[in-house]
């Protein structure tokens, strides 16, 4: 039986996050940032949000574990959001608490559609430097 995507969104604070990234450095997964570059641009205080988008399975690397592949919704220091990908293992995704009202996961899935990829705000970041 094909295992089933949660239709939800999730929040975790920093250090949630960092944790989870840190599994998915020690699985290997594909879809990660690395965790100094979190550490390093993640707002302190900040509340982030995943959203499940697709079951992942490798199916070139047997012994990796399935994983939901996740968009992240992330603070950053200069306060924007933007997102990313992060692949996270199901039963670590069932762990994170169910917090969020059903308005509340309207408003940040429509928050996803207007931020900027991690990418865009790296290279405005870098271009902002360089002027």
């Amino acid at each position: 039986m094909a295992p089933v995507l949660p239709r939800t969104v999730r929040a975790v604070d920093t250090a949630q996050l960092l944790d989870l990234a840190q599994e998915a450095a020690m699985h290997s997964f594909s879809q990660r940032l690395p965790v100094d570059w979190l550490r390093e641009h993640l707002a302190a205080e900040a509340t982030h949000y995943l959203l499940p988008t697709l079951v992942q399975r490798l199916t070139h690397r047997p012994e990796t574990p399935l994983q939901w592949r996740c968009r992240q919704l992330l603070t950053v220091s200069t306060g924007e959001q933007v997102w990313g990908l992060l692949d996270v293992l199901p039963d670590t995704f069932d762990r994170i608490p169910e917090t969020l009202d059903m308005e509340s996961k309207k408003r940040i899935g429509s928050r996803f559609e207007r931020a900027a990829t991690v990418r865009e705000w790296v290279e405005r970041m870098a271009s902002d430097a360089g002027s």
